[in-house]
């Protein structure tokens, strides 16, 4: 194939990225759209760009010099992308590419005025703008003078900013291309950028226009704050016209001046409000075409609107697709499941297959469409409460939403006895647990206010062998399941696998299940408000609870102290974990002295619990069984903070705390007037609590049980297919769905392009920070607090454990990165069963997400940690090593000097 060193943009389209860069692609598809004006011009292609870089044998030498550093390494960063931007504009252009350049100007004009801009093939995509990070040149005149610019363009690809923007990004250098965009100056009166998408709340009907005078260079410099006009639905809604003191217009000799603008023009609107409308109508049908939100550039001149550049929204999250055009509300799953993290295709697959409700999905998240409930006067009421009992931010957001007059829901659904009157079940459960704990916690007395009525516990006798003969079910049911997938391979597994859904989902619904967890957590809410009205104790509760029997969460905690125990005493095992890096230590251990015990324990732990991990509910994520490396550094923080023996005394001091505290309430409540009754109905709801309500975290202990033996057997499949050549590596099938896979077991083909798109969005969605509720308009609502009574420069979360306590915080983002002391108070994002081994050498607890009854909560309240939940931005407003004072009984964190 010959080599093209010159496209006009009118011969361009948008697959054509590799040859023209991502702005060239985007300009030659605009030029394509009836009623959209594009500035003529051409592209350098990346075929003379190409060409350039093989004149000079030395770049690649740098190059690989330069994938070697890494982000942060600015000094290093800076001083090679300088060497090689040097050595590139000193390449003299070959004739041919240089006649090629001088033949297109000849046709447009050789003495016209032209932009000359870098078009890189990492640049302008669906997941990544690139907005800014490699150079553009204006009013360039004369053949001479755009051939220096095109060569300055190509060595802009190595700008400091553009290698730290790839690099940050995992994108090798050496895969990234430079085309260069020739286009035609326009000369503008007004000038700036359009979202078609708020890009702050990320509302597809609100568009944004920024304006200022002259070029728009004044306005991405930020030389000038610029007039900012929003147009929803034809309509202006809201308009700020800044005081524009500066322009930057271009010179008639070449080049642009920064000059000032006259002072009865500097409050002048840029743009008329019927202008605004009429490149918002331009906006829609740029974004029609590209399918998605754009942020495009514009020209206002004496014809119309001239459109430079258009570029997809990166940012914005994405909304579920949905087969109506009605408006819908959704409220986030992984804000309820405590895993916020981007889940692949596999995992969003399974977790939908083995669902209690259905759900929508959108940028690698889950979401349960709660519109309709919300549409009914008694279903919303009930919803709200339950929401807000849960996560008040997840309330505040649906009434934000709720209380907007733009906002028309639907119409509510009517059979034949009316409207629905039931009660809401919980919206992003995805198990019959999960939503029984959910309507559980609406049951909670809010904690600023008199406490409503309590509700009568679920008509359940107080009998530990219910318990017990829940957990033999599940356990026999798992058995049943191990045996009978190990005979099935090839399509008949996925067909076995259908059916093994259903039975995870009646093992789930158990009549039992749903009286047991809610037994447990009203008894719970009715401790709480009795105690609170009769001897005025908030959260009496959170003692009474403590070393609960049966909380498989909170005993996976404790068992990791045996574990140490066991290494603590053999010093060539400790020694040897601290260096450990690879997943194959185990069989290194029987080697060392006491390597054999340890590893004994290390395994019987691992066949008890290492089918968990951060992120759990994905089933794709590795388990500890997988990477038993995890553990290794909380092994070794477990053997450096504790004493032989730790978890025995910690259980039985959390017994007898407990006790203490029954008695303490017991007797109090006797020397009320007719304490007697109210000391007999009290001790009944604490033997209730005691008997159910560790149960409340085996439900998920099942599931992710089950998940891994799903994952095992899926996997063996996966390797089936690499020995066939079908897939390039095992993980591949990780980004199929259920159904994708089943089908490539079945013909044994796959089309990998699918498999590598599906690679990029996962890292793009990655990125993103989930909303708690999303419209589906795009709008992202993120909730807040209303509260006045915390102190001024507080952090306000969500009360869940009661107690307050200061320290040291560690944030820790990576469970594998944990190096804790005694006394440290734990920061992170979100906690799910996964990370309570850390809980038993910690003092408090901070989450950025979480609710009362989300596993982080249940088990710091089983351990006795003061903990604050839902914190916004805690991991970036809190430092690691700061000293704080977690209030777990009011609800805020104080950072203290």
């Amino acid at each position: 194939m010959s080599e093209r060193y010159v496209s006009a943009l009118q011969e361009i389209d948008r697959s054509q990225v590799a040859l023209v860069g991502g702005k060239g692609a985007h300009l030659g598809e605009l030029s394509r759209i009836e009623g959209v004006r594009v500035p003529a011009g051409f592209c350098v292609t990346t075929d003379a760009f190409r060409r350039i870089m093989a004149r000079e044998p030395s770049v690649e030498a740098q190059l690989e010099e330069l994938a070697r550093a890494t982000p942060d390494d600015r000094e290093a960063i800076r001083t090679l992308s300088a060497r090689i931007r040097r050595t590139v504009e000193e390449i003299a252009v070959p004739e041919d590419i240089a006649a090629a350049i001088t033949g297109a100007l000849a046709r447009l004009g050789e003495q016209e005025a032209y932009a000359v801009r870098s078009s890189a093939t990492a640049e302008d995509l669906p997941t990544a703008s690139f907005a800014g990070q490699q150079d553009t040149y204006l009013n360039v005149v004369g053949p001479a003078e755009v051939l220096r610019h095109v060569r300055r363009c190509w060595a802009s690809l190595f700008t400091e900013r553009a290698v730290t923007y790839r690099q940050r990004g995992g994108i090798d250098h050496r895969t990234v291309h430079m085309a260069v965009v020739v286009q035609r100056m326009v000369f503008p009166h007004a000038s700036g950028i359009l979202f078609t998408a708020d890009p702050v709340t990320g509302n597809r009907r609100v568009a944004t226009v920024d304006a200022g005078f002259g070029l728009g260079e004044a306005l991405v410099s930020g030389l000038v704050n610029p007039d900012v006009l929003t147009v929803r639905d034809g309509e202006v809604v809201s308009r700020t016209i800044a005081a524009k003191q500066r322009a930057v217009l271009a010179l008639p000799d070449g080049g642009t001046q920064e000059t000032a603008v006259e002072a009865e023009r500097q409050k002048q609107p840029a743009l008329t409000d019927a202008q605004a409308v009429e490149l918002v109508r331009l906006g829609r049908l740029i974004e029609a075409h590209f399918g998605s939100p754009q942020d495009i550039e514009w020209c206002l001149v004496d014809d119309g609107f001239h459109i430079v550049q258009s570029r997809p929204i990166t940012t914005l999250f994405p909304v579920p697709a949905r087969d109506d055009e009605d408006r819908h509300i959704y409220v986030s799953v992984g804000h309820q499941q405590m895993m916020t993290d981007a889940m692949k295709p596999l995992g969003l697959s399974v977790w939908r297959h083995t669902a209690m409700v259905p759900m929508a999905e959108a940028g690698g998240r889950l979401f349960v469409d709660v519109t309709r409930r919300l549409a009914s006067p008694a279903s919303r009421a009930a919803l709200l409460d339950l929401m807000g009992k849960g996560d008040p931010l997840v309330r505040d957001a649906l009434e934000t939403v709720l209380d907007r007059d733009d906002f028309v829901l639907p119409l509510p659904e009517t059979g034949p006895g009316g409207p629905p009157t039931r009660t809401a079940s919980a919206p992003a459960a995805a198990s019959a647990p999960a939503a029984a704990s959910a309507r559980a916690a609406a049951s909670a007395p809010a904690a600023a206010s008199a406490p409503p009525p309590a509700p009568a516990p679920a008509p359940i006798a107080t009998d530990p062998a219910i318990v017990t003969g829940l957990i033999e079910r599940n356990e026999a049911s798992l058995a049943a399941l191990e045996r009978d997938i190990r005979t099935k391979a090839g399509p008949e597994l996925f067909d076995f696998l259908r059916e093994a859904f259903g039975e995870h989902k009646r093992v789930l619904t158990d009549p039992l299940n749903l009286p047991v967890i809610m037994a447990g957590m009203e008894a719970t809410w009715w401790l709480n408000d009795k105690l609170h009205e009769w001897l005025g104790e908030k959260n009496a509760a959170d003692t009474l609870t403590l070393s609960a029997p049966d909380n498989i969460t909170s005993e996976m905690g404790l068992a990791l102290l045996d574990v140490a125990d066991v290494v603590r005493a053999r010093p060539e095992v400790v020694e040897f974990l601290q260096g450990v890096e690879d997943e194959g230590f185990l069989d290194e251990l029987p080697k060392l002295a006491g390597g054999a015990e340890a590893r004994q324990a290390i395994e019987a732990y691992l066949d008890r619990y290492g089918m968990r991990c951060v992120g759990e509910i994905d089933i794709t994520r590795p388990r500890w069984r997988e990477r038993p490396t995890t553990l290794v550094p909380v092994i070794l923080d477990n053997v450096r903070n504790f004493e032989p023996g730790a978890a025995r005394r910690r259980f039985e001091e959390g017994r007898l705390k407990a006790e203490r505290k029954e008695q303490e309430v017991l007797s109090r409540l006797r020397a009320l007037p007719d304490g007697a009754h109210k000391a007999d109905e009290t001790k009944r709801m604490i033997d209730r609590v005691r008997t159910f309500i560790g149960y409340r975290e085996y439900p998920k202990y099942g599931i992710i049980s089950r998940y891994f033996v799903y994952k095992q057997a899926l996997l063996a499949e996966a390797e089936r297919l690499v020995r066939a050549g079908v897939l390039a590596e095992r993980d591949d099938c990780f980004y199929l769905t259920f159904e994708e896979f089943r089908d490539v077991v079945r013909s044994n083909e796959l089309d990998h392009r699918l498999v590598q798109e599906r690679k990029e969005a996962f890292r793009a969605y990655q990125a993103l920070t989930p909303p708690r509720v999303l419209t589906s308009d795009g709008e992202a609502v993120s909730g807040a607090y209303r509260r006045d009574d915390v102190p001024d420069g507080s952090l306000v979360g969500l009360a869940v454990s009661a107690g307050t306590v200061e320290g040291r915080a560690r944030v820790v983002l990576d469970m594998a990165d944990a190096d804790l002391e005694a006394g440290d108070i734990l920061v992170t994002a979100f906690t799910d069963p996964s990370w309570s081994p850390l809980f038993v050498g910690i003092a408090g607890l901070v989450t950025e997400v979480g609710g009362l009854m989300t596993h982080g909560a249940v088990i710091a309240r089983e351990y006795g940690l003061p903990a604050v939940v839902g914190v916004e931005g805690a991991t970036r407003l809190i430092r690691d090593g700061q000293r704080i004072r977690v209030h777990g009984t009011d609800g805020y964190v104080e950072i203290l000097a």
